[in-house]
């Protein structure tokens, strides 16, 4: 039996991170993966293959181009074949990356199913029959998969999960959503820019419920410019394919909402929840629990109830970020071979991307979280359509949103829509992180033109507002200009 000072079971963003990082500690370190692929959700059904089909999709349609060649004859007869070829492309790659990461560091890839068989003992049905390996400790990073309740009819032809889509055939003329979160959002702005039909459909009275509110109708006003039709508030009572007789047979999927109202389209994306896969691990001949969705609890240090077990990514739940899975998966690491402090790490500043179209991403507070804490704030607004950048790129509607303390100025909250968010997003992260305040951006240089440049105007509009404010009634808030 081999024996290592640690095993990840995962190949996902945690797992690897994770195995990397002991590696760099000079452990003897192996890592598992059940599929024949590496990289999981991730790299081969969710984060790279939604953000290289949506690169894809703009490319493709003159999107992205819209500035300089309005003019432009878009392409139209885009097939799911064209698009499904660049998304392999990026995937091969980053399975090329992985495993040369993991041979640079002298990583042991273990190829099957891992199962605990005992405290420090794990046993891997693999293609060679099965195999047993021991290990000080443990790092659990197998993921999530999309939700498949027994009541939907999933054929992964018509009625699927965001594992199928880019499995699919042709491009559907109509589609239903189902789900307005990320996943769900994110395709059905994809699926609209290639000139499909899309119904929303989602329980709550918003989309991407996390968001600042304004930021939140600015994406759904957006989203309706698109053509894509949302019925929120609603909830899918039951889905089913039926058969319409039309001179020929037509088969559509139809789902039919708890007010009523029946839809119709071609296919329907069920985008609602991920489920955990931790009964298939043993994990009660150790003595640890999952809750009901198969996900573990664990401390702020990663360890779950067993002390030399630790686990990091979607399998402990929100926010089930591929950039937030990487770093527990390191911070666990470090925890279980005690290599650093790891207790300073703030949480409240992880950034939040969502890569719809447009791009919209997020750090710190919302102005409603603001409200309800009794925090005093200002808001400070620049619009893409004031900046020479955003007339170049041809988005007039972009946004971005710098929220204020009152009286110590420091910067609370970042949120911005629009061309390169998840980009320009980090600029915010940083001061923030470093206790920065508006007066940082009304006396930095950025470079011209470019989006960064709306950091120094929401400042300007920020504090003008607090100038006005508080005139004649103590100090004014020292604004060179305004803008």
């Amino acid at each position: 039996m081999k024996h290592y000072d640690c095993i990840a079971i995962g190949t996902g963003p945690a797992g690897q991170k994770g195995a990397i990082q002991a590696a760099k500690l000079g452990k003897r370190v192996a890592i598992i993966e059940k599929n024949q692929v590496l990289g999981g959700a991730q790299i081969n059904t969710g984060t790279i293959p939604s953000k290289a089909l949506r690169e894809a999709v703009l490319h493709l349609t003159g999107t992205n181009r819209r500035g300089i060649s309005a003019h432009r004859q878009l392409k139209k007869d885009i097939t799911i074949a064209e698009l499904v070829s660049f998304s392999q492309r990026v995937i091969r790659h980053e399975w090329d990356v992985i495993r040369d990461q993991f041979d640079r560091n002298g990583i042991d890839l273990l190829w099957g199913k891992a199962r605990f068989t005992g405290a420090n003992e794990l046993a891997i049905e693999g293609p060679n029959g099965e195999e047993r390996v021991s290990a000080d400790r443990f790092l659990v990073a197998v993921g999530t998969k999309p939700a498949r309740p027994a009541s939907v009819p999933f054929n992964d032809r018509s009625i699927f999960t965001s594992d199928e889509v880019l499995r699919l055939n042709h491009l559907p003329k109509t589609m239903i959503v189902v789900g307005g979160g990320v996943i769900g959002t994110e395709y059905a702005c994809i699926m609209a820019t290639l000139g499909v039909q899309v119904t929303l459909v989602e329980g709550r009275d918003r989309v991407l419920g996390f968001l600042d509110l304004e930021i939140a109708d600015a994406f759904q006003y957006f989203m309706r410019q698109q053509g894509i039709t949302l019925r929120l508030g609603e909830k899918v009572e039951k889905i089913e394919e039926v058969e319409f007789q039309n001179g020929k047979v037509t088969r559509l999927v139809e789902a039919r909402l708890e007010s009523g109202k029946t839809l119709h389209a071609q296919t329907l994306l069920y985008a609602v929840g991920r489920q955990g896969v931790c009964h298939q691990l043993g994990l009660d001949s150790v003595g640890i629990e999952c809750d009901d969705r198969e996900r573990l609890k664990v401390n702020e240090y990663y360890q779950t109830t067993v002390p030399h077990v630790y686990a990091a990514g979607d399998v402990i739940g929100f926010p089930a970020l591929a950039s937030t899975s990487m770093e527990q998966g390191r911070r666990a690491i470090c925890h279980a071979f005690d290599c650093a402090d790891v207790t300073n790490y703030n949480t409240s500043l992880f950034p939040y991307g969502i890569y719809a179209i447009p791009e919209i991403s997020m750090v710190g507070k919302t102005e409603e979280q603001l409200t309800s804490e009794g925090i005093p704030y200002e808001a400070g607004i620049a619009n893409y359509r004031e900046i020479a950048r955003g007339q170049l790129l041809g988005d007039e509607l972009g946004m971005l949103k710098m929220l204020i303390h009152q009286d110590t100025h420091k910067i609370l909250g970042v949120h911005v829509i629009g061309t390169g968010a998840t980009e320009l997003v980090h600029i915010g992260q940083a001061v923030m992180a470093l206790g920065g305040d508006a007066e940082f951006f009304v006396n930095n240089v950025f470079n011209f033109p470019t989006l960064a440049e709306c950091y120094k105007v929401a400042a300007y509009n920020g504090l003008n507002k607090l100038n006005h404010v508080y005139s004649g009634t103590c100090e004014p808030v020292s604004v060179s200009c305004s803008l």
